[in-house]
């Protein structure tokens, strides 16, 4: 079997859905390459870290933490096999559709080496409107997030061309908090978010997103 490798590199412009409604890039499609940078915060940075890659509400999405998504293609083929419908490559919006890497319990901090460029997993997916909107799945939300095949956003550590077929190398910390544990944490469940705050891995904004949850859970 082929090591951990892209299978596919994708990239989107923001177009209005056929039916109406907000513009959003959510619908990628395949490059052959593309060249990725830290696109600065989240709030008057560049976006996305994929140069052309565009992103429908940067006040919800991209900037450093949210660099590049990424989602497992042995993800996808569960999801279609579930909904009875073909997914293409692109079709959760991810820019790196991966083989080999489980994206899910990918630990927070692991780096991906993809030829001279490192990619450092950062924080999980969270599902929301535009998102259920282009999958047109009832109570989509939920379902995902029930099953808690996230995908992985990732920071870019070291920048430059990303090319379609290379092989990743990751490099795993010495910890356990993946991201299902910090989705769980981040979607209220205060076990989990107690165990990633004392962990004491995750970036300080992100830390704090599990403390408000805590403090308004009352826990």
């Amino acid at each position: 079997m082929k090591a951990a490798h892209v299978l596919s590199l994708n990239a989107g412009r923001r177009t209005r859905p056929p039916g109406g409604g907000a513009a959003t890039a959510i619908d990628k499609k395949p490059v052959e390459s593309f060249e990725v940078r830290d696109p600065g915060p989240k709030h008057g940075g560049l976006g996305s870290g994929v140069v052309g890659d565009e992103i429908g509400k940067p006040q919800h999405h991209g900037g450093a933490l949210q660099a590049v998504y990424a989602y497992a293609r042995e993800d996808l083929d569960r999801w279609q096999r579930e909904l009875g419908r073909p997914i293409a490559p692109g079709g959760f919006g991810e820019n790196v559709t991966t083989v080999g890497v489980d994206t899910t319990r990918a630990r927070v901090g692991e780096l991906w080496r993809i030829n001279d460029v490192v990619l450092r997993v950062e924080v999980p997916r969270i599902p929301c409107v535009t998102f259920a909107a282009h999958m047109g799945v009832p109570r989509w939300v939920r379902r995902f997030t029930d099953e808690g095949r996230t995908g992985a956003y990732l920071s870019v550590v070291t920048p430059g061309v990303v090319r379609a077929g290379a092989d990743i190398t990751v490099e795993r910390p010495d910890h356990d908090v993946d991201l299902l544990l910090l989705f769980r944490g981040l979607m209220g469940d205060l076990d989990a978010a107690h165990r990633v705050i004392d962990a004491g891995v995750v970036h300080p904004e992100v830390r704090a997103s599990l403390a408000e949850t805590v403090a308004r859970r009352g826990g």
